[in-house]
């Protein structure tokens, strides 16, 4: 996966809290209990990043979390109807998203994880299908693994040394 850091100072960002969950740790003297917050930022124009934050209250881990998103942002290339430039399937782990690219007019169809960062990236449309895990850490991180390998056809013809019309046709 590609990084370029983003000035993220410069952007207005918008957070979602996707999951919360209540995690613990067997100690000598009981069981430790805290929270972990799934967090996925965004600026709604090819922008976007998840983070994981994990404290004993619950708005400290999303603080935690958005922290996070905000030092893991990547930038997504775009086509002129706020769709994805091609289809292509993001992997992270044991889960699988497809990304397909959608005419204007479709919406964002997907499922909550994956819609939740098409949302925040600034994509308006756009089809995906989650496949194989379903765990919503995996699907979130997957998304973004795939958005951010995403090519603008520019960048194709530059690697291969032609016209964009011919890439194109």
């Amino acid at each position: 996966m590609k990084r370029t850091i983003i000035d993220a100072s410069q952007l207005e960002l918008t957070d979602k809290v996707v999951t919360i969950k209540r995690v613990t740790k067997t100690v000598k003297g009981g069981r430790n209990m805290r929270f972990t917050a799934l967090v996925v930022v965004g600026d709604g124009n090819g922008h976007v990043g998840a983070g994981l934050g994990k404290a004993v209250e619950i708005p400290e881990a999303i603080r935690k979390g958005k922290e996070d998103a905000i030092k893991n942002l990547v930038s997504i290339a775009m086509d002129e109807n706020n769709s994805i430039t091609h289809d292509f399937i993001g992997k992270y782990g044991s889960s699988s998203v497809l990304l397909k690219k959608a005419p204007e007019g479709t919406g964002i169809i997907a499922g909550g994880p994956a819609r939740i960062v098409c949302e925040l990236a600034g994509i308006k449309n756009i089809r995906t299908k989650s496949l194989g895990s379903n765990n919503k850490q995996n699907v979130v991180l997957s998304t973004i693994a795939g958005l951010s390998q995403l090519k603008t056809p520019e960048e194709v013809a530059a690697k291969r040394g032609k016209s964009i019309d011919e890439i194109m046709a």
